[in-house]
């Protein structure tokens, strides 16, 4: 069974860069031969059928707790986004960059600590002129990690949000096959 993780580092729970990782979720999902499998959010999975399991992580629910090594659940959390197949790591656009909230997510993994993941990186922010944050920024410390990244990430600008279902099938007919052969490779 596939696993997807969607991990979204924005300081607001149930962003629209949140939504944007979920749609992403959904459209890696049935690239991979299932629909949305109704994952719940900070850390449910669910599967129907040949759907690909979710688990849905929106750090805002535990920042709190983000810095405290030993917590229980976030070792949890980041052990299972490591043993999935395609994480998502999704943010909006601070300093053109992403946020400390995933930094201090991503700051968990030792060397390699994603070997074996296929990452997406997806970004969302206020204009156009920061849209290679998600490749010049986010990539690097993915690839840091251990994590393969064989396609472009997604940066959604907030006009685009609007529109979101174009903004993704734009962005899925190149990425979707790079990640699907990457996936199941």
């Amino acid at each position: 069974m596939t696993t997807i993780a969607v991990v979204t580092g924005n300081p607001k729970a149930a962003s629209r860069t949140h939504g944007a990782a979920l749609a992403v979720a959904d459209a890696v999902a049935a690239a991979l031969g299932g629909a949305h499998s109704g994952g719940a959010e900070s850390g449910g999975a669910g599967s129907s059928g040949a759907a690909p399991e979710r688990l849905v992580i929106d750090l805002a629910d535990h920042a709190p707790r983000l810095f405290d090594w030993s917590d229980p659940e976030l070792t949890r959390l980041t052990a299972a986004v490591a043993a999935a197949d395609v994480a998502i790591f999704a943010s909006p656009t601070y300093k053109a960059s992403y946020t400390g909230l995933l930094k201090a997510f991503l700051d968990r993994y030792g060397n390699n600590g994603l070997a074996g993941v296929t990452a997406i990186g997806v970004m969302t922010g206020g204009w156009p002129g920061h849209l290679l944050a998600v490749e010049v920024h986010l990539r690097p410390v993915l690839v840091e990690l251990g994590a393969s990244v064989p396609s472009r990430g997604l940066y959604v600008t907030e006009p685009e949000l609007a529109d979101l279902d174009k903004a993704i099938a734009r962005w899925s007919a190149a990425a979707l096959p790079l990640i699907t052969t990457a996936v199941r490779a």
